[in-house]
């Protein structure tokens, strides 16, 4: 037998330590916060937590400011470290600071978080009653929040699909379980969190199917190789085809787009609703940002098959989430399909124009921007109205708001604005990007049933903002929480960058046109 040359037979991999700096800050904190979460004292593990996690946070920003201008594949071309990535990386880490600010709250619900204090024990038992007597709290939420950072993070820069899919894995799976450690209304968030996992994993099943055939056609899972194979039309044409779909089935998916939506009303009502505005907020960007660098850059070239599905998915999408959320009696839920709408404008911007790619890209990020920082911000209003049986999101809860709380009320009204896309809002400035990128390319038939789709959700909105302001409050009506600086710059900067970029969006417009350019 040949003994076998381990020095020719592996080499040691090049990794840019510097260029994948904030991938490794926050994968890191939250190796270190799951130590801490063992050996710390419980009294020190919340300030602690919060602590760590926000610093993680700023580092990681600061990594992606300082490597700003690169354009290259790193990581033995596993990762790529463009204008694209840098600006989802900085707006991931943006939101999902404000993000950890709400989670950690803890005087709207009387000095302790809004997570279960002891997630295992089952509702009703004694050992809950006893966690919520001695007033315990469940800070693994923490590490749970920064490994879904991480892998939300990981996930729009892979650039093959074996990476892709661990990104997906990574950023999941920590959400399942976040999604079930309510405080309040605990066999309603399990609920939450049983059907996200199980249908997640059923999304998940269909992306890994569809890259293995991907893999078939091309003989590689790189993005690079299978865009040459798709330019090289190797044949097999039906793996292609078939690869695609269901690749792009377990993506909808995350991005709440219909007919794979039927997971999000129910989930964004279950989990706690700080970890709601989490979700769809950056689980949103990272979704897209992965579908936009993976039918952009691997699947450019096979764009006429794919297209027609798309367009196909977001009339439907449009369709379902503007109509039903007529239909809502509950806040969260309305927001849900709310949410499932947004996803519809943004696969119009994602398939509008037929060859400016970097117009397309720099559209569709520009309306994550606007969507992004006004959900968290209504959510986050969301946990301040409350009643005895906690939040109150029964909209029939929400009548009179105005006259106990203007300032709540006026708040949830601009953000409520700036979804139905009311000028002077960043809503109105992001529906206009996608739009006029549809419309330049040829794909006015979406521009027009958006522009209907807006006209019905603008319905919904004003709706609640009536029952704020015109409507008289119940005897019994809702209380409004008064919230810490968390909560507070939370909602300052969901309502700054608002109505900032309703009024000056050129900037950030400049900004994401720079950062459309995807390299592979």
């Amino acid at each position: 037998m040949t003994p076998i040359n381990l020095a020719q037979e592996f080499s040691t991999p090049t990794i840019e330590y510097g260029k994948v700096a904030p991938l490794l800050i926050v994968f890191g904190a939250g190796v270190l916060s799951v130590i801490l979460e063992a050996f710390l004292p419980r009294r020190y593990r919340y300030g602690t937590q919060v602590t760590l996690t926000l610093v993680a946070l700023v580092a990681a920003l600061v990594a992606t400011i300082t490597i700003a201008g690169s354009e290259l594949v790193v990581a033995e071309g596993s990762i790529a470290v463009d204008g694209f990535t840098l600006f989802v990386w900085g707006l991931l880490l943006a939101l999902a600071f404000i993000s950890a600010l709400v989670i950690a709250e803890r005087k709207v619900d009387g000095g302790v978080t809004a997570f279960a204090g002891q997630a295992a024990a089952l509702p009703g038992t004694e050992a809950e009653r006893e966690a919520a007597a001695r007033r315990l709290e469940h800070t693994e939420v923490f590490p749970l929040f920064l490994f879904a950072v991480g892998g939300m993070l990981l996930f729009p820069a892979s650039n093959d699909l074996l990476t892709m899919f661990v990104a997906l894995e990574v950023l999941s799976l920590p959400l399942y379980l976040l999604c079930g450690l309510a405080r309040r209304r605990r066999l309603l968030s399990q609920e939450a969190a049983m059907k996200y996992f199980l249908l997640g994993a059923f999304a998940s099943a269909f992306f890994l199917y569809g890259m293995a055939l991907l893999f078939g056609f091309a003989g590689t899972v790189s993005f690079a190789g299978i865009a040459e194979a798709v330019s090289a039309k190797v044949g097999l044409d039906g793996l292609l085809v078939a690869g695609t779909a269901l690749v792009a089935v377990g993506l909808l998916f995350k991005v709440s787009a219909a007919p794979f939506h039927m997971w999000t009303p129910d989930v964004y009502q279950g989990a706690p609703t700080s970890i709601t505005g989490f979700m769809a907020a950056c689980t949103k960007i990272a979704a897209f940002g992965g579908l936009l660098r993976l039918f952009y850059v691997a699947l450019g070239a096979a764009r006429w098959d794919w297209q027609p599905m798309i367009w196909v998915v977001a009339i439907i999408t449009l369709a379902v989430g503007s109509v039903l959320a007529l239909t809502q009696n509950d806040i969260k839920r309305l927001l849900a399909y709310s949410s499932i709408a947004h996803a519809g404008f943004l696969l119009i911007g994602f398939v509008g124009v037929r060859d400016a790619v970097e117009a397309n890209t720099s559209a569709v990020l520009f309306y994550l921007l606007t969507y992004g920082f006004a959900t968290v911000g209504a959510f986050a209003l969301v946990t301040l109205v409350r009643d005895a049986g906690g939040e109150a999101t029964h909209l029939s809860r929400w009548a009179g708001l105005g006259r106990k709380s203007p300032l709540v009320a006026g708040i949830m009204a601009v953000f409520l604005l700036a979804f139905a896309g009311i000028p002077l809002t960043s809503g109105f400035m992001g529906k206009w990007a996608v739009f006029s990128a549809a419309w330049q390319g040829g794909a006015w038939p979406l521009v027009v049933v958006g522009v209907v789709a807006s006209v019905v959700a603008a319905f919904f909105y004003v709706r609640v903002i009536v029952l704020m302001f015109f409507s008289e409050p119940a005897a019994e009506g809702p209380t409004v929480a008064v919230p810490s600086v968390f909560t507070s710059v939370a909602v300052a900067a969901g309502v700054a960058v608002t109505v900032g970029l309703g009024l000056m969006p050129q900037p950030l417009l400049d900004l994401a046109a720079r950062a459309g350019q995807l390299v592979g």
